[in-house]
């Protein structure tokens, strides 16, 4: 298995930014590897309901790492065009 390159996570990964990606390089994760995170990350219960152990090892690294992606995203909250603070 070969380990993940910058264009392979930027392929998968939407929004990553260069930290992001060098997080993921870091981890020596394959694409396997990554896969299994985002399938964790986009909805845990049926890996749990198929009997899968947590994740661990650099899954773990990797589901840490796509999950502070996700929060960073939330906190931004979608833009409004053209809204503006009330006065008060």
């Amino acid at each position: 298995m070969t380990r993940l390159s910058r264009d392979d996570i930027v392929k998968a990964v939407d929004r990553a930014d260069d930290v992001t990606i060098a997080q993921i390089i870091g981890t020596g994760a394959t694409a396997e590897e990554l896969a299994e995170a985002q399938a964790w990350l986009a909805n845990d219960e049926p890996m749990i309901n198929d009997l899968r152990p947590l994740a661990q090892g650099r899954v773990r690294e990797l589901v840490d790492i796509l999950s502070e992606l996700e929060e960073d995203d939330e906190e931004a909250g979608p833009a409004k065009a053209g809204s503006a603070p009330a006065a008060g």
